[in-house]
């Protein structure tokens, strides 16, 4: 889909913006054609209007009528996560709350209480823009709140979050890097559990377009170049399965599919494999009209007959016919040696699985049916309410939290009686026990996996059988929490801790209670509140705590007032604190970054040791306590969660030129190891470019070296320059950049 950001100037006139509001209002509702009912078309005109008066004096960004956007929305619901009318509905209105004169009330009037209880979930959430950190967190946890009362709030947020995303050519660069990482972080994870993967994937792609633009547009323009000769090899591939297929008498789609660029990029540094060496580029999909009792059958037959033809690669195969994913994915996936000594992906599913694939959640609601599905998704329902009703948890945390536990990949592991768990990548015995029953958790001292005694600590994989050890002496200790990933465990082993230091806490109550009573005052909240504000500490239990742990003894106490039962705390004489000095990290004049707003000259800043970034890289600043502004590079392991997290602290920094400073880099190459390659290397570094090594390590081992050389390089063309030489050397097979770790 075409951005009109990316048209020329906005030129529109008001006759033509009127009938181009109206064309995109026709064709929401020939996509919604089927689904209406009598009365149904009154009330989408009627929104659509609420909604068109509303907005009739915002523009976007773009310079285009602001009612495009809701519209946009609702388009995106009907025709890509297969919802209804009441979904459109609530789409048109998404921002009217927010945004406009009109309130709940109106909206409640007008539609009744299920739209406007999904508008008002909407409106809560529509508010994530430039605030801290915590209060975004908490804006993600009222969107998941409101998800467990009725999913279509988060997905309709999604489509919104994709229409944004198409339209974010408009917007300022910061703004792009800042909604692209929020995407990244959280939206494109969520829309992945809710069984969108187009949405997901498309999600993907725009966030890379704007995080990673030269990498996007290399692998973008490749995609393009190889295009004739995939589809060359995709027909080969598919003629003898087509006729076998048809031989068979079954009803089938079969057509090749490109992977996305995201996931592309993915495998590039996942493996350390370049463009070219990337096998699966794209996977072959068949999918077959199937009757519902005939549907495993059919699908296995069609395996059969694929590995018939192309030979399996064993380890390869994904059996989610037998457990479909906790997000409602089914198929069997297989990797077979293709014509020309290739691997291609083949993906077989049936029409309805297809349905569920593309359209997840809402697809559910088609096949009710499918208890097993629904019971599925309900489940992971009942866990997200589980933890988001606890409301203990500082915000950022449950974030953190809620991004493991419930946006990763799942793992099966069995109880020793044979049911299933499903767990998060990553999780460990400990998590199970508390899968299991928090009791169990608590008491948990090791387990057997596949029959093997292993640690708390053990991480278990797919497949595994786990039995629970449990011993009544066991308690939870702070370390724990370290070990479990499961937003469960987290919250349990923390109530258990505080329950624990409830317990050692009284003693100090006793202690207080009675230096209190001692000098004329009494135990009452006044006097408890002026300790612990004076001692800043968090709470009550924590001063308690430090009392019975004897950490803290009271003597300050003679220096407070009594009058009458009450004590009042001295008042704190004002200390003027030496300003911190901090020594900019290159101390010259001719500093070679730009930070907007600021005169830069004076910025103290310094280079994120995490990605190391070096003059050419795409970089923002990060305003850290403390540390004054801190660089990174756009495509840092952290940045994603720095600018979805903190959004309000990212600096729009760039390079100017300036070749007098070197920056420390490192290299890593693979090749052949043969005679005096080493001294070929250094020649070129040292001798014919002049740069200086600062550490060389090479090692060889059956024939291939693999060495890591970290360097003074003074900005990324010069860098690109050394890694072009070294690639032309003979025998060289990789040259890459890698992330210097802290000197």
């Amino acid at each position: 889909m075409e951005t009109l950001a990316q048209l020329p100037k906005y030129t529109l006139n008001e006759e033509q913006e009127k009938k181009l509001i109206l064309r995109e209002y026709r064709a929401l509702l020939r996509s919604l054609r089927a689904r209406i009912k009598p009365g149904d078309r009154r009330l989408i005109r009627q929104a659509f209007e609420m909604a068109a008066d509303a907005h009739k004096t915002m523009r976007r960004k773009s310079g285009e009528p602001y009612i495009l956007h809701p519209l946009a929305v609702a388009r995106i619901c009907v025709e890509e996560i297969g919802l209804g009318v009441r979904s459109t509905i609530c789409s048109l209105l998404h921002d009217t709350v927010e945004d406009t004169d009109i309130t709940l009330d109106d909206v409640q009037r007008e539609f009744g209480s299920e739209i406007a209880k999904i508008v008002d979930g909407l409106t809560k959430i529509s508010n994530i823009v430039d605030v801290n950190a915590s209060q975004q967190a908490e804006n993600f946890r009222k969107i998941l709140l409101t998800l467990t009362d009725d999913p279509r709030v988060i997905l309709i947020k999604l489509a919104d979050r994709l229409h944004n995303m198409r339209t974010l050519d408009s917007m300022k660069l910061e703004k792009q890097l800042k909604i692209a990482s929020e995407t990244i972080y959280v939206y494109s994870p969520l829309a992945h559990r809710m069984g969108l993967y187009n949405i997901k994937t498309e999600l993907e792609d725009l966030s890379m377009k704007y995080l990673e633009q030269q990498t996007y547009k290399e692998i973008a323009k490749k995609l393009a170049e190889t295009k004739r000769e995939r589809t060359k090899f995709i027909n080969e591939f598919i003629k003898p399965l087509k006729e076998k297929l048809e031989k068979a008498g079954f009803d089938f789609e079969i057509y090749g599919r490109p992977k996305s660029i995201h996931s592309i990029w993915n495998k590039m540094k996942k493996k350390g494999v370049s463009f070219e060496e990337v096998y699966d580029l794209f996977a072959i999909r068949i999918i077959v009209n199937s009757p519902a009792d005939k549907e495993k059958e059919d699908c296995w037959k069609v395996y059969s007959m694929i590995t018939d033809e192309y030979t399996p690669s064993p380890e390869r195969l994904r059996d989610w016919l037998s457990n479909p994913k906790s997000n409602g994915y089914e198929a069997l996936h297989t990797t077979v040696m293709g014509p020309q000594g290739k691997w291609v992906e083949v993906q077989i599913r049936t029409k309805r699985m297809n349905e569920i694939a593309e359209k997840g959640l809402a697809a559910h609601y088609k096949y009710k049916e499918g208890a097993q599905d629904e019971s599925r998704f309900d489940k992971w329902f009942g866990q997200i309410r589980e933890v988001i009703t606890n409301q203990d948890v500082d915000s950022v945390d449950f974030l953190q939290d809620f991004k493991r536990s419930f946006l990763a990949e799942e793992i099966y592991i069995y109880t020793p009686k044979g049911d299933v768990k499903m767990l998060p990548v990553g999780a460990s015995a400990l998590d199970f026990a508390f899968a299991v029953h928090s009791e169990v958790g608590v008491k948990c001292i090791g387990a057997k996996v596949n029959h093997k005694l292993v640690p708390i600590s053990h991480k278990l994989r797919s497949g595994d059988q786990v039995e629970i050890i449990t011993s009544n002496k066991q308690k939870p200790s702070e370390d724990w929490l370290n070990i479990v990933v499961t937003a469960k465990a987290r919250t349990r082993i923390k109530d258990a801790l505080k329950e624990e230091k409830k317990a050692v806490a009284e003693e100090g109550k006793y202690t207080l209670q009675r230096k209190l009573e001692g000098m004329g005052a009494s135990m009452n909240q006044h006097n408890v509140d002026e300790l612990v504000t004076y001692y800043k500490l968090a709470s009550p239990l924590d001063l308690y705590y430090a009392l019975s742990v004897k950490s803290m003894d009271l003597k300050e106490l003679k220096e407070f007032k009594v009058i009458g039962d009450r004590i009042e705390a001295p008042k704190p004489l004002k200390v003027m604190e030496p300003k911190p000095e901090y020594q900019p990290m290159i101390p010259k004049k001719d500093t070679e970054l730009i930070i907007f707003g600021e005169s830069s000259d004076k910025i103290v800043y310094n280079l994120a040791n995490c990605c190391k970034p070096i003059p050419g890289d795409d970089v923002f600043g990060f305003v850290t306590t403390g540390k004054g502004l801190t660089i990174h590079r756009t495509n840092c392991p952290n940045a994603a969660k720095l600018m979805a997290n903190y959004g309000h602290r990212i600096v729009k920094t760039k390079w100017a030129k300036n070749k007098e400073i070197s920056f420390l880099t490192g290299l890593r190459i693979i090749g052949m190891d043969d005679v005096g390659i080493v001294n070929k290397i250094t020649n070129i570094i040292s001798g014919e470019m002049r740069i200086n090594i600062s550490a060389i390590t090479i090692e060889s081992k059956d024939g291939l070296f693999e060495g890591t050389i970290r360097l003074f390089v003074h900005d990324k063309e010069e860098l690109e320059e050394l890694v072009t030489r070294l690639k032309e050397l003979k025998g060289i097979h990789s040259v890459e950049r890698f992330e210097t770790e802290a000197a």
